[in-house]
């Protein structure tokens, strides 16, 4: 591959000189992972974390069953984070642990890593009849300095654009062993669905064990069997036929605080703010309007934002379409307090009293330090809050449903934001865009295109190494630069990338519908794949192909779990009763900090499961260089 040497010094150069990240709190162990290749030999990689990026070196160990700590390699490890095991036996109890050189035997208390075979982890799940893995989310549960997995189970969803009586959501919570922690129902009073259960899995206080917070009613059961509120209210609207059928539009709405450990209920409040009034949830934006059966007062998202710079504190976030309301709160030595809360106020048609940041909303968020004074802002689609709950700008981009916040464009200064707009109502009046790349600390437009056009879906990474900055692309036209310019064909997939091979280049991540009998008839099989994008006949090549985990509702989650810098990604396998681990056994030149290392990357990890999902991206740049001859010569993938 020509000048990539050269392309991954400088991408490291870069990262070290542009990022300004932020940290967090959580302290990080090794996160070695061991996994067998198919063609011979154990892929290991392990966390650098950013303090050891310049000097500090490594030794590999491994040991079976039968032998003793053997060290693997000759010379200390002071490249990449990285090493394949060629002589690797296949013996019973082979484990690994990664010590810093120079650090005595007995220094590094990190766990040992057991081999993965044939090539993943497999973590056996408890399944439920009518029930079905969704979305997953990850803490340091136990305070044991490894990552456990809080599993929503899902039973009959439902948009909250559609009547019906769903299913009662379920978080289980395991250890990557697959053992059992705890289940919290949330009862028959929460409703089931995308827009409706956002848990918050993070350290809120700071204690080395994860919290969950989320939205409770009468009948949540904690993971100790006690019951929230009334166990004997059913708060449903039963009418069928109706558009309020299976609507929770009245009784108490609780925000309630679980512990890691047990899943034991800490702290219950009274949820911030109540539904009422029912119809004061509308606007001026994509899909806008007010109603009074419980569609737009019924949108959640939520995520967790260090807004003093310091501690982490929740963000539980109500509306999208009109009205949209946030309140922070703090979990400190055992008591929950309201820091703030953000309001743009009931409208009602014409809306012409409607706050500027009404409308604005969509179906993810991001939270970053967009405006550089070490406090986390919440990125709401088409506006901004600040840290201390006031409005920092509204675009008037107005809705959509996919966003994107990172380092975009290394050419200008700060982050940028990469957004789709609906464009469902009022078009032409507006004129909004249907795509538009903006200053996040701004709000300034700097590039967009499409208007009066409604654009569903998009994506922003780096998959051409040619152009400097992230490539985007979704509705009109191909593929552009970061700076708009078209430069060819786009590809089809708009939902996921992931860092998975050498490079800093994203790859695409395409899932498949194997093992779904209705799907199968319709599209025939495919199975899920990681591709690489070559930039020279703009087509997809597949890299690797993950047999027997199709599914095409999305993964559990995508994100640096463990191992160096690359992402791993956690899947269902189809019959419900496990979850598979992938992480790349790729080796790579290229030594970085774990990703987890900056706040914001580790944040959008906990706002992950937030209704429509998309990955997370750093506060820095993380792409190819920006040499010029690099930008003159297209390169061989």
């Amino acid at each position: 591959m020509r000048n990539l040497i050269a392309l991954l010094v400088l991408v490291a150069g870069i990262v070290g000189a542009d990022c300004r990240a932020q940290p967090t709190n959580e302290p990080l162990t090794r996160g070695v992972v061991a996994v067998r290749c198919a063609e011979g030999g154990v892929f290991v990689s392990w966390r650098v974390l950013p303090t050891e990026v310049e000097a500090t070196k490594f030794n590999l160990f491994r040991r079976t069953s039968e032998q003793p700590w053997q060290q693997v390699n000759d010379q200390p490890l002071a490249g990449a984070s990285c090493w394949v095991d060629e002589s690797a036996p296949d013996a019973e109890g082979l484990e690994y642990q990664v010590r810093v050189e120079g650090a005595s035997d007995n220094a590094n208390d990190d766990p040992v890593a057991k081999v993965w075979s044939p090539g993943y982890l497999e973590i056996p799940i408890q399944p439920i009849d009518g029930y079905r893995p969704g979305d997953a989310s990850l803490g340091d549960l136990d305070g044991d300095g490894e990552f456990e997995i809080v599993l929503h189970q899902v039973s009959r969803a439902r948009d909250n654009g559609s009547a019906g009586v769903t299913g009662i959501p379920v978080l289980d919570a395991y250890k990557l062993d697959g053992t059992h922690l705890w289940r919290i129902s949330l009862g028959k009073n929460i409703r089931e669905g995308e827009h409706y259960t956002q848990f918050m899995v993070y350290d809120l206080d700071g204690d080395g064990c994860a919290e969950i917070a989320c939205k409770t009613a009468d009948g949540t059961i904690d993971g100790q069997g006690q019951v929230i509120g009334d166990a004997d209210k059913d708060w449903r609207t039963l009418d069928e036929g109706s558009n309020r059928d299976g609507r929770i539009l009245d009784g108490p709405e609780y925000f309630t605080i679980f512990a890691g450990p047990t899943g034991a209920e800490l702290k219950t409040v009274d949820f911030v703010p109540g539904r009422d009034p029912i119809n004061g949830w509308g606007g001026i934006g994509g899909n806008a309007g007010n109603d009074s059966y419980g569609n737009r007062c019924d949108r959640f998202l939520a995520c967790v934002a260090y807004l003093d710079g310091t501690h982490p504190s929740v963000v539980m976030c109500r509306g999208v379409y009109g009205r949209i309301v946030m309140t922070a709160w703090d979990w400190r030595d055992d008591q929950l307090t309201q820091r703030w809360k953000f309001d743009t106020g009931s409208s009602y048609p014409p809306f012409r009293d409607a706050s500027p940041y009404a409308g604005m909303g969509g179906h993810n968020l991001s939270v970053g330090d967009v405006d550089h004074d070490g406090k986390d802002e919440i990125v709401y689609q088409a506006m901004v809050v600040d840290d201390n709950g006031q409005g920092l700008y509204s675009s008037g981009l107005r809705h959509g449903d996919v966003m994107y916040l990172s380092d975009l464009d290394p050419t200008h200064p700060g982050q940028e934001v990469f957004t789709v707009q609906e464009n469902e109502e009022q078009v032409e009046r507006f004129m909004t865009p249907g795509a538009a790349f903006r200053d996040a600390a701004t709000g300034e437009i700097l590039w967009s295109h499409s208007p009066m056009i409604d654009v569903p879906s998009c994506m922003a990474a780096d998959i051409d190494p040619r152009y400097v900055g992230f490539e985007c692309w979704g509705g009109p036209g191909g593929l552009r630069t970061c700076q708009g310019v078209e430069i060819g064909r786009a590809p089809r997939n708009t939902s996921w990338t992931i860092w998975w091979d050498g490079d800093p280049l994203r790859e695409l991540l395409t899932l498949g519908r194997a093992g779904r009998r209705g799907l199968r008839r319709t599209y025939g099989d495919f199975p899920t794949q990681i591709s690489k994008w070559d930039w020279n006949s703009e087509q997809e090549q597949p890299l690797q192909q993950l047999e027997g985990v199709s599914m095409s509702r999305g993964p559990c989650l995508v994100g640096d779990l463990l191992g160096d810098w690359r992402e791993e990604l956690l899947l269902v396998v189809p019959d419900g009763k496990s979850l598979r681990l992938y992480s790349t056994t790729i080796p790579t030149e290229l030594r970085l900090p774990t990703l987890l290392a900056d706040r914001q990357y580790r944040l959008g990890l906990v706002w992950q499961n937030v209704v429509y999902n998309r990955g997370c991206y750093p506060s820095y740049y993380l792409g190819a260089g920006k040499d010029e001859s690099l930008n003159s010569a297209p390169q061989e993938p």
